[in-house]
């Protein structure tokens, strides 16, 4: 008589739990949706430029328009200094770093809501979605550099290449800033659906307090620690002493708007991160 085995069920079962740590941040994990993270950016790209006569060149005509009209009204007219820098020079320098950040702020306020159907279906680091969404204006951002390129030869503006690596530097400081708010209005979003009207009011706004049209030079020296609260006021600045190898940087703005990034960064991610859990029952 053989004696008969039997095979008890394995249980297998896979808890999620929340991480721990001050900033509740696994960069393990996001490192292995990574390839998540690129089908989020390269599905925002198709569709951003879907059925579209001129594609990507739409990146270059928002800031070429904005400095068309500011040129005429602020350089012209209201004869806004530039620190001896060609004034169109001047204000789309400052324009495509700003329209970088804009568009990551905007798009990544919006992620969660764009993507509620897939949130509520599978589990994934939902802090992917406003990284990827800030990603896709770096395609903006280059295609509008080169033509940043072109005016520095067409007005003679070449400080030399060394110039141009601290460029990353102010990119990746853009970005911390765009992610940081758009990931704190992203999650604030989810429940309280007036942030997609309040972001575009608030951007059109904001760029009147920061100097796209003006230098800092020009604000008075006492109150020049309330501009750099703007974390692009420094980045442009620096941006255009890089560049165009102006006079002069404002290390105190620069250093204050540094600071307000990264600032920005990590309470963005906190909040996002202590929010997320809610955001499949409420979206």
């Amino acid at each position: 008589m053989g004696s008969k085995m039997s095979k008890e069920p394995v249980n297998t079962y896979i808890s999620i739990k929340p991480h721990k740590g001050w900033l509740r941040i696994d960069f393990k994990e996001l490192w292995e949706y990574r390839e998540l993270a690129y089908f989020f950016t390269w599905r925002e790209i198709k569709v951003r430029y879907k059925q579209t006569i001129i594609g990507a060149l739409w990146a270059v005509f928002q800031p070429v328009m904005a400095t068309i009209i500011f040129t005429i009204f602020f350089g012209k007219f209201a004869k806004m200094p530039s620190e001896g820098i060609p004034y169109p020079l001047f204000v789309y320098t400052g324009l495509i770093f700003w329209n970088y950040f804009s568009f990551g702020l905007t798009h990544a306020s919006e992620s969660m809501i764009g993507n509620a159907n897939i949130i509520q279906k599978i589990y994934f680091p939902r802090l992917i979605i406003p990284i990827s969404s800030s990603l896709v204006g770096l395609i903006d951002f280059a295609v509008s550099g080169v033509l940043l390129v072109v005016l520095m030869f067409y007005y003679n503006y070449m400080p030399g290449f060394s110039n141009f690596l601290m460029v990353p530097v102010l990119l990746v400081l853009t970005f911390f800033a765009s992610v940081g708010l758009g990931s704190f209005l992203g999650a604030i979003n989810v429940k309280y659906r007036d942030v997609r009207y309040a972001v575009p009011f608030f951007i059109q706004m904001l760029i009147f307090l920061t100097p796209v049209i003006y230098p800092v030079s020009i604000i008075d020296p006492k109150y020049k620690w309330l501009l750099g609260l703007n974390p692009m006021s420094g980045i442009i600045e620096a941006a255009r002493f890089f560049i165009l190898g102006t006079n002069r940087l404002d290390l105190e703005v620069f250093f204050i708007s540094c600071i307000t990034s990264l600032c920005f960064f990590v309470f963005g991610i906190i909040y996002f991160r202590k929010t997320e859990r809610f955001f499949a029952d409420i979206i």
